[in-house]
């Protein structure tokens, strides 16, 4: 591939704004994703915050779902946070009746695990992974990895040992929004994986 890698933002419900800015600020070439053709055009996806339930009736409207399950099984790098989380993971343990997910971490998920929106809240985290300075996380209706597989890696826990931040090969998922505190590091991580996915193509 010629140029800088080109990434997609499932651009269904959430914020999509956010995340496209920071990865355009970090080099990337960065497209709104609605179309399954859209999805086909990208070398990596990133699946924003917002209302699990919502992107996923409206990912089943727009005929998306069937072809972002199989991108991820084919080895397309995506980041979910929040509500992106959610939709990776092979398990729901809450969700509303007939919710789906896209699948593909094998991780049960717990949807809004803190509380309602007003009990979000902000802390640091240790992500080695990263470097040793914080992460700034912000939680907003997070939810939280109850279970994780074999395949996959903790990246970050919170002090009570609730999981928040994991990776399985080119999959990466959490429960926080780095993309509203200006943090980079994780989403430099997922271009890193987007890189080496083209490079291997």
């Amino acid at each position: 591939m010629a140029g800088n890698p080109r990434v997609g933002v499932l651009a269904l419900q959430g914020d999509v704004r956010e995340h496209a800015a920071l990865l355009r600020g970090l080099g990337a070439e960065v497209a709104l994703v609605r179309r399954p053709e859209e999805l086909a055009a990208v070398d990596g996806l990133v699946i924003p915050g917002g209302e699990s339930s919502v992107i996923d009736k409206l990912s089943r409207a727009f005929g998306m779902q069937q072809p972002i399950r199989a991108a991820i099984a084919a080895g397309l790098p995506v980041y979910g946070t929040c509500a992106g989380l959610i939709l990776l993971a092979d398990e729901v343990l809450d969700g509303i009746e007939g919710q789906q997910s896209f699948g593909g971490m094998d991780i049960a998920v717990r949807r809004n695990a803190f509380g309602r929106q007003t009990e979000s809240f902000e802390t640091e985290l240790d992500v080695p992974v990263l470097g040793q300075q914080p992460v700034r996380a912000t939680f907003i209706r997070a939810p939280i990895v109850e279970r994780t597989g074999a395949p996959v890696e903790v990246l970050a826990t919170l002090p009570d040992g609730g999981i928040v931040a994991v990776e399985q090969g080119r999959l990466l998922g959490t429960s926080f929004h780095p993309e509203v505190d200006g943090e980079t590091r994780f989403h430099a991580r997922f271009l890193a994986h987007v890189s080496d996915h083209v490079r291997s193509a």
